[in-house]
């Protein structure tokens, strides 16, 4: 498969550096000299230019790509990336930061096929989304860690609380959430928990006890 990234920072970076060695083709675009420079060095074919100019985008091979991923730290210029790359067939990606108001994830969520929350999610969640992929069969995100389902009973002590606002120990995180019998998806920063849900952890092995405990309860 081949995407097209736009924004080579933190995310951008970690995103190609995911897709690339599973055999995908990956372009990346940046306006930041250092930027591109950087991403020619680590092998990836790179486009210097502006990601809300059609005709830069053109220039990565947008016509040919599956997806493309708005990952830089400007949100108008993710989206913008994303809207061209929707006319070109593209599934789209965006990516925003989550101390926006709910209101506005809900204006881009009718727009784009998915919307990460790098604070929460990482380059993992950029990689998944982009791929379609299924949030309950997540089992390669990262070696060193393991992937669990945790279902919520009633008075678990995270009932009532908002999936970015829950704690967990040895640096756990939640990426994905349902109500009840709902498939899991990448939930908004204020989606509240609530008994019956169910959540996916990302979590080091070791802690993983540590970690069912913290949602459910002893």
């Amino acid at each position: 498969m081949k995407f097209v990234i736009v924004g080579y920072g933190r995310v951008g970076m970690r995103t190609a550096g995911i897709l690339a060695p599973e055999g995908h083709d990956v372009v990346v675009v940046d306006n930041d000299p250092d930027k591109v420079d950087r991403a020619r060095t680590e092998g990836f074919e790179t486009v210097a230019g502006d990601g809300t100019d059609e005709s830069v985008l053109e220039e990565s091979g947008l016509a040919d790509a599956d997806a493309i991923g708005g990952l830089t730290g400007d949100l108008n210029t993710n989206f913008t990336a994303c809207m061209i790359g929707k006319e070109y067939g593209c599934r789209t990606v965006l990516r925003i930061d989550e101390d926006y108001r709910e209101e506005i994830y809900e204006k881009y969520d009718a727009d784009v096929d998915e919307i990460i929350y790098p604070e929460r999610l990482g380059a993992a969640g950029a990689k998944t989304a982009l791929l379609g992929g299924d949030f309950n069969v997540i089992a390669d995100l990262a070696e060193q860690l393991t992937v669990a389902t945790v279902d919520i009973p009633e008075g678990a002590p995270v009932v009532g609380s908002r999936v970015v606002e829950v704690d967990l120990p040895s640096q756990a995180r939640i990426y994905a959430h349902g109500h009840d019998k709902e498939p899991m998806t990448i939930p908004l920063p204020r989606t509240e928990i609530e008994a019956g849900d169910h959540v996916a952890v990302l979590s080091d092995p070791d802690a993983i006890t540590e970690v069912r405990t913290a949602l459910r309860g002893a």
